[in-house]
C-alpha cells in the first residue's frame, strides 16, 4: 500500500480549543472544548487523549459545541485505581455533559471511544442525536495481536522496554522506512505517540486495567452486536479505515449489517486513523451526514416495544456471509452482560 499523502486543513485560530478541568466524584477531569451551537462529543482510543482531534475540532467548531474529552485514566484526567469499563466511562460522559449543561450531544467515538460512544448510546438514548463510529471496537472478537498480548499477566515488563533510551526513536525510524512496503506500519506515528506515555507507571496502571476491562488473550470480550437493534431510529454513520491493523474491517460491515439504517464509509488508503490519513474527506462526511439527518428523539414506548421484540432476521442486512457473521458474533460467550 503507497502511503497516503497528508491533506493538511487550513488552520482556524479563532476556534482552538482550550483545556478545562471539572471535578467529578473527587477525580478531575480534562476536556477541550470550542464552539457553539449543537453539540458534538469526541471520544478517543485507549492510551490516547483528546489531543488526537486536534486538526479536527477548530474547523467543527465554526458550526458546533464540540466538547473531546480526556476519558478517565488518560491524558491530563486523573488516574485513579477505578473502574475502567465501558459503562463507566458512558457514566462519567453523562456527568460531564451535565455539569457543562449539555442536554443532547451528536457522539463520535474512535476505538475504545466507539464502544464507549455505543454503550452511551445503549445506557442514554435521550441524549444523542447522532451516533458516528470510527474504528470501533466494542463489535466483535478479533483485535490486534499486541492488545491481546499486552493484556497478559506481566505485559508491564514488555512496556517498560520504551524507556530504553533511544527504543522510540529505533521503533519510528524503522516503521517510517516499513510504511510505504506494508500496511501493517501505517500507523507506526501515532501508535508510538500513544506507547511513549506508557512507562510512566500511574499512566501505565491505567492503561492496562482500561486494556483489560475489554480484551483478554482471545481477543475483545464485550459485543455491541446484540443490542445494535435498539438503534432503530438512531442515524449512525460508520466510518473506516480499509488497512486497520487494530480492529479489522470486516468489523465495519459487520456494525452496518446490525444497523440497517446506518451509513458505512470506508476509507481506501487508511487504517485505523482515518480522521488523521484525511482529514478533510472526514469532515466532509461528518459535515454531510449531520445536515442531511434528522436529530434522534427518544421514544419510550418505541423503546420497550424493541426490547419486548428483541432481535429478528430481519434486523440484519447484508449477505448471507455477513448475516451469519453477526448472529455468530451474538451468540458467542463474549456477550455484553452491562
Amino acid at each position: 500500500m503507497a502511503a497516503l499523502p497528508f491533506r493538511a486543513l487550513r488552520p482556524v485560530p479563532d476556534a482552538e480549543p482550550t483545556v478545562s478541568y471539572r471535578v467529578i466524584h473527587g477525580y478531575r477531569r480534562a476536556y477541550r472544548i470550542a464552539g457553539s451551537g449543537p453539540a458534538i462529543l469526541l471520544l478517543h482510543g485507549i492510551g490516547d487523549n483528546s489531543s488526537t482531534w486536534t486538526d479536527i475540532i477548530p474547523h467543527l467548531a465554526k458550526s458546533f459545541t464540540v466538547i473531546a474529552p480526556d476519558l478517565l485514566g488518560h491524558g491530563l484526567s486523573d488516574k485513579p485505581r477505578a473502574d475502567y469499563s465501558i459503562a463507566a466511562y458512558a457514566n462519567g460522559m453523562r456527568d460531564l455533559l451535565s455539569v457543562l449543561e449539555i442536554d443532547r450531544v451528536t457522539v463520535i467515538g474512535h476505538s475504545l471511544g466507539g464502544g464507549v460512544a455505543m454503550q452511551f448510546t445503549y445506557q442514554y438514548p435521550q441524549l444523542v442525536e447522532r451516533l458516528i463510529l470510527v474504528g470501533a471496537g466494542g463489535i466483535t472478537r478479533d483485535v490486534s495481536p499486541l492488545l491481546r498480548l499486552v493484556s497478559l499477566p506481566g505485559a508491564a515488563k514488555l512496556i517498560e522496554i520504551f524507556r530504553l533510551p533511544g527504543i522510540v526513536y529505533a521503533v519510528g525510524a524503522l516503521g517510517k522506512a516499513l510504511k510505504p512496503m506494508s500496511p501493517h506500519f501505517h500507523d507506526t506515528p501515532d501508535l508510538l505517540r500513544i506507547l511513549s506515555d506508557l512507562p510512566d507507571p500511574v499512566n501505565r496502571a491505567a492503561f492496562l486495567r482500561t486494556l483489560r476491562s475489554v480484551v483478554d488473550w482471545r481477543g475483545q470480550v464485550v459485543t455491541g452486536l446484540d443490542r445494535c437493534y435498539l438503534a432503530e431510529a438512531m442515524p449512525v454513520q460508520i466510518i473506516w479505515g480499509e488497512h486497520d491493523n487494530v480492529i479489522p474491517v470486516a468489523h465495519a460491515h459487520l456494525a452496518h449489517a446490525a444497523m440497517p439504517g446506518s451509513r458505512l464509509e470506508i476509507f481506501k488508503s487508511s487504517a485505523h486513523f482515518p480522521f488523521h490519513d484525511d482529514p478533510m474527506r472526514f469532515l466532509s462526511i461528518v459535515e454531510e451526514f449531520i445536515a442531511s439527518t434528522a436529530p434522534h428523539t427518544f421514544d419510550n414506548v418505541r423503546w420497550k416495544r424493541l426490547l419486548n421484540r428483541g432481535i429478528s432476521d430481519s434486523s440484519i442486512i447484508g449477505n448471507s456471509w455477513t448475516r451469519s457473521a453477526v448472529f455468530h458474533a451474538m451468540g458467542s460467550s463474549e456477550r455484553s452482560a452491562t
